[in-house]
């Protein structure tokens, strides 16, 4: 009897169970065996990359993926009602943290579909935004994405204010973001509005999307690296180390340390970096 047509009727778990004959001893030689199981076929790409995501959760922390304060879209407690549908509509959001006095005061979190109910006039005259907010959940930055991740899914909720070790608002964090750790990128139709391949975290801390042009990247740190060979950052740290990086690799170029935040098999996602003081760089370049 032809066994040919046997493989495809396998279940990913029978496939994957043919090359797992020595069982791995560490998650690197767990990956390694994915990566072959991939290049025989036995799972597709995307398989692949979202399992690698899922690794990556474990070690990511919340400040590497917030959205900073500086580029939250906040309501403040006293605001009309007809000053706020413009807001809500402008932004693209579903959820945005209400302020009191400044935006380290954080009463609580609106939902654009509550606001619904007060669309007819008559209702209006009620309207009370401490009426319709939800109580606020606030983590540290320090916090892993697998922890938030089970938190979000335990406690119902979608979005996190981020505070820093003075307790401080540093920035927020939705299911999205997490999500995308794992998935890639989920666009919507507000996206082309995002806030830009460069987030400002604090003193000295980015975060940047690994494929920034070179030339946005000069622009914005004012830098002279050249494009002649490569168009965007993640091409000029490949470049520079020889090789495709792994999540948590570092390297040093002039006055700039890039840290890979998230990478797969194939590309370099987003990277963290940090401004050097020129003493720092003449000592590193020493070395």
């Amino acid at each position: 009897m032809n066994d040919s047509g046997g493989d495809s009727q396998l279940s990913l778990i029978e496939k994957l169970s043919r090359i797992f004959l020595d069982e791995p001893k560490d998650r690197d030689e767990l990956m390694e065996l994915l990566q072959k199981a991939q290049k025989r076929e036995l799972m597709d790409l995307d398989a692949l990359t979202m399992i690698e995501g899922v690794f990556q959760v474990s070690e990511i922390q919340v400040r590497d993926i917030m959205i900073p304060r500086s580029h939250m879209v906040v309501i403040d407690e006293e605001t009309r009602y007809e000053d706020m549908l413009p807001m809500v509509t402008n932004s693209g959001h579903s959820r945005f943290p209400v302020i009191g006095d400044s935006r380290d005061e954080i009463i609580g979190i609106l939902l654009a579909k509550d606001l619904l109910r007060y669309c007819n006039e008559d209702s209006r005259q009620d309207f009370d935004i401490k009426d319709v907010i939800r109580k606020p959940v606030f983590v540290p930055e320090s916090k892993r994405l697998n922890v938030l991740l089970k938190d979000f899914r335990s406690n119902r909720n979608h979005m996190a204010i981020v505070v820093d070790e003075y307790s401080g608002v540093a920035g927020l964090v939705t299911i999205e973001d997490v999500l995308e750790q794992i998935v890639g990128d989920i666009d919507d139709e507000h996206d082309v509005e995002d806030i830009g391949n460069i987030r400002h975290l604090g003193v000295s801390r980015y975060t940047i999307k690994a494929l920034t042009p070179i030339e946005e990247f000069n622009e914005y740190f004012e830098s002279d690296f050249s494009d002649d060979e490569y168009d965007t950052i993640a091409g000029l740290i490949m470049k520079t180390l020889g090789h495709l990086p792994k999540r948590g690799e570092s390297i040093v170029i002039g006055r700039y340390l890039f840290k890979v935040m998230s990478a797969d098999s194939r590309r370099i996602k987003q990277l963290q970096l940090v401004l050097l003081p020129e003493t720092k760089q003449a000592d590193t370049e020493d070395d």
